[in-house]
């Protein structure tokens, strides 16, 4: 038996007992070892695939964001404003319909929803809110009285057609019509206008005039401004610096 043990040996063919063992522990650890750093790099890839991922969304994110705020800085400065008024009035359009297919009156049903709290506030709003602002510049008066003219404009719809039937196309003028002296108003147009002319006179003389000038007024002033400067201080404080201003005139103060 000994004998057969050796001639396997000296073959090179290992025996059943020591040598396959031998192998089997060393090669054990190597591919646990191999494994693992299979799965680490695995979890390295998954780890930078993610990354990547998230770095071209948020250079996505950030192309739409750079797209939308170029398109604000175009829009004008109020449009926030003006994109709220009219989803506002698309909304009292809706309104309006469906209180129209239900047959109630759309006022009535706003007025309902309104709190007293809120009609109370908006009621003291109106009254502190003066229409009337006064004048602050040329341009503003300007509009004020055409929009004013405007309002107080009632279309004659019989007229228009008639003149529609008169000149046709040529009532609607453009930029190589010629109307000029072809127009003749009416009696009554001419009686409103002379009507509104003489009530602006009338409403103009109501208007602060400019104070005539006074030669006999002591001259106590060295230009227009001062002159505006001392006639203010005399309104405010002249009933306490009369007593003085006699006693340098007397050459009597101390």
């Amino acid at each position: 038996m000994a004998a057969a043990v050796s001639s396997l040996s000296s073959l090179g063919i290992p025996d059943g007992d020591g040598g396959s063992s031998s192998e089997e522990e060393e090669a054990g650890p190597s591919a646990t070892a191999a494994a693992a750093a299979e799965q680490r790099r695995e979890e390295r890839l998954r780890r930078f695939r993610e990354l990547h991922m998230k770095r071209y969304e948020a250079c996505k994110l950030n192309s739409q964001e750079v797209v939308e705020e170029d398109k604000r800085l175009k829009l004008p400065p109020n449009w926030e404003a003006k994109k709220a008024r009219l989803e506002w009035e698309l909304k009292v359009q809706e309104k309006k319909k469906e209180c129209a297919a239900r047959g109630e009156d759309y006022e009535r049903v706003k007025l309902l929803e309104i709190s007293a709290e809120d009609a109370e506030r908006w009621e003291r709003k109106k009254k502190k809110k003066n229409p009337d602002l006064g004048f602050s510049d040329y341009a503003a008066a300007q509009l004020r009285q055409y929009q004013r003219l405007t309002r107080q404009i009632k279309p004659d719809l019989e007229q228009y057609e008639k003149l529609k039937e008169q000149y046709g196309e040529a009532l609607y003028p453009t930029s190589d019509s010629l109307l000029h002296g072809t127009h003749v108003p009416s009696k009554d147009g001419v009686d409103r206008m002379v009507a509104d002319l003489e009530k602006q006179i009338e409403k103009r003389e109501k208007y602060s005039r400019r104070r005539p000038y006074n030669d006999d007024a002591d001259i106590d002033y060295i230009n227009e401004r001062n002159a505006k400067f001392n006639q203010k201080a005399e309104r405010f404080y002249g009933k306490y610096t009369a007593e003085i201003k006699q006693n340098l005139e007397r050459g009597t103060a101390v």
